[in-house]
């Protein structure tokens, strides 16, 4: 039976941890074998940038950082299963990645 890894990326891990959750609860569900969620490492960019647009004046900085959160699931591929996940309602802040494999 194949197995299908689902990569979710957000940059709120507010949503990430809710999508996980619902596609647990339909594995829990139609009881199918899964594992997960995994937390990935969280990535961080990091931009440095100078607060005057000139150049003159104090040596003063802005810094941000956007952080990139990740979680990995895995399910057993069932037909009915993987359709149930595609019909999540999914916010614009998460992208996910199904990836099937034997």
């Amino acid at each position: 039976m194949p197995v299908a890894r689902i990569k979710i990326i957000s940059r709120n891990v507010k949503d990430a941890n809710e999508i996980a959750s619902q596609v647990k609860e339909i594995a829990k569900a139609l009881n199918v074998k899964f594992k997960g969620p995994i937390p990935l490492p969280t990535r961080r960019h990091k931009i440095t940038t100078r607060k005057t647009p000139c150049g003159d004046g104090s040596h003063t900085y802005e810094r941000w950082e956007m952080r990139i959160y990740n979680r990995l699931l895995e399910i057993d591929g069932s037909d009915q299963a993987l359709r149930q996940v595609m019909r999540i309602p999914v916010p614009d802040t998460v992208q996910i990645v199904l990836a099937l494999s034997e």
